[in-house]
């Protein structure tokens, strides 16, 4: 089972995966230098970095074809505590943030995913979507013509070339054919040699020079926490984004611990810290990668790249590049959303827009997705707490009354629960028929004492029935006791007794 599964996720697309991985490669080298600049950092640091998690995460990840490498979004993170105590501090603190990771991991809290709404994850996507266009548009404002030319025939290329042949990824073909032409006519345009300087050198083990104390921890452990929160958060979206475009499985607790060990390998290698990168994973799997291979030769493709071969590397135009992420930003943008703004929902389709324009006004992912989750639990709540009805009849000449309640009974619809009962009607008793409720919370069993207490303040015999086994518990250990919500919670063990 084991050598069947280790050539499932390295062999079974090996051609596919060797190709595809050459084309993230080489999209993956200017982001890196970019998002190094952004964190305030030297651009071998991105470049470093990205090399150690993609071949860490090839080997302990738990989404095979999944690219990893440093992100703009973990970069932002960073940049106040470089520029207020320097680099090494960065290295310190990608350590912790792997640490974080991998004890998320060992707790399981990659299945916290299960809590995503699919309208969240849509909004995700379409916001990664438009960020990705957004980040081409440096490269294209005020750029002399040559380059809207070469983007144009770039594209043509990636979407013509597979009805010629599908044996050799789109993408890269765009990328040698344009460096290829950029060289022999001698075009003068930017290049990915205009971003910054490459490494020259392999990457070498070191401890980060930092005082080992309690003040370094209170320095860099907060900085750590987000960077963790958000390159797990970014990860396990890419995640469950590859397995729908692959329809296959991932393990999200292996990813949490696969990301951890990256980043600790990253900043023991002068990296800074990563996580999981939509972009480059859409492209991988658009260009037919699909296993673990994929993901190692990146990696090690991005290193030979720009150690061996950064004289080539730096005269590749970034025209070219800017087709491929023009590429990437259409196929991820979900264009069935817009269509189905009329005939979803109303609140799902409020939940993605908003984690769009979350996404959009402040630029960080986790943030949007954040708030998409929070209003899909009000929207669920609102929507389960309007669930509840409350029906009545008497009896015994209107002496009695049997109140049937039906639903769920929380903190959204406990009032309505309260009032769905008449106080003020002379009775002799009272009957609540439960059994077709379930009680969830403290806040139900405190509505649940009143309704009590206020019936027998005006003088009226309470008997409550049908409490399955759940609510009888919660309301044995938090009924109130010695007042009616206690003799409530005994006439219910004393029902649990007699059955």
């Amino acid at each position: 089972m084991k050598f069947t599964s280790l050539r499932q996720d390295w062999l079974s697309n090996a051609r596919g995966d060797l190709l595809s991985g050459l084309v993230v490669a080489l999209a993956l080298i200017p982001e890196a230098i970019a998002f190094s600049l952004i964190a305030g950092v030297d651009p071998k640091v991105g470049l470093y970095a990205s090399f150690c998690i993609a071949v860490v995460t090839a080997f302990a990840g738990g989404r095979p074809g999944m690219i990893s490498a440093a992100t703009g979004a973990m970069a932002l993170v960073m940049v106040d505590l470089v520029k207020a105590h320097g680099l090494q501090y960065l290295l310190a603190a990608t350590l912790l943030t792997g640490v974080f990771q991998i004890l998320a991991g060992v707790l399981r809290l990659g299945g916290l995913m299960r809590f995503v709404s699919r309208s969240v994850i849509t909004g995700f996507v379409n916001a990664l979507a438009i960020l990705i266009f957004m980040a081409q548009l440096p490269e294209l404002i005020g750029a002399p013509w040559e380059v809207y030319a070469m983007v144009a025939v770039g594209l043509a290329i990636i979407y013509l070339f597979p009805s010629l042949t599908r044996a050799i990824p789109s993408p890269l073909v765009c990328i040698v054919v344009l460096t290829a032409v950029s060289i022999g006519l001698g075009i003068d345009v930017r290049t990915v040699g205009d971003l910054g300087e490459l490494p020259d050198s392999l990457p070498a083990f070191l401890m980060p020079d930092v005082p080992w104390t309690l003040d370094t921890l209170r320095i860099i452990a907060p900085v750590s926490a987000t960077l963790a929160a958000v390159g797990l958060l970014e990860s396990m979206m890419t995640a469950a984004i590859v397995d729908d475009l692959t329809d296959t499985p991932s393990d999200k607790n292996r990813e949490c611990v696969g990301q951890g060990a990256a980043n600790l390998v990253a900043g023991l290698f002068g990296g800074m810290a990563g996580c999981a990168m939509i972009g480059q994973s859409v492209i991988n799997v658009k260009s037919g990668g699909r296993g673990r291979l994929s993901t190692l030769v990146a990696g090690v493709f991005l290193l030979i790249l720009v150690v061996f071969l950064g004289d080539w590397v730096r005269r590749i135009p970034m025209a070219a590049l800017v087709a491929v992420m023009i590429m990437v930003s259409i196929g991820t943008f979900s264009w069935a959303s817009v269509r189905q703004l009329r005939t979803r929902p109303a609140s799902s389709s409020l939940v993605m827009l908003a984690t769009v324009a979350v996404v959009l006004a402040t630029h960080d992912l986790a943030r949007g997705v954040l708030v998409g989750v929070f209003l899909s639990g009000l929207f669920f709540a609102n929507k389960v707490a309007r669930v509840l009805h409350v029906d009545s009849e008497a009896s015994d000449e209107g002496r009695q009354r049997t109140y049937r309640v039906a639903g769920q009974v929380f903190f959204a619809s406990a009032e309505r629960f309260v009032s769905a009962f008449d106080f003020k009607e002379v009775l002799q008793k009272v009957h609540i028929d439960v059994s077709q409720a379930h009680f969830w919370d403290i806040t139900a069993v405190n509505a649940l004492d009143k309704v009590v207490l206020k019936f027998r303040r005006e003088g009226a015999e309470v008997e409550v029935s049908g409490l399955d086994a759940a609510s009888r518990t919660l309301l044995d250990r938090f009924g109130q006791q010695n007042q009616a919500g206690g003799a409530t919670a005994r006439r219910a063990s004393e029902e649990a007794r007699h059955a």
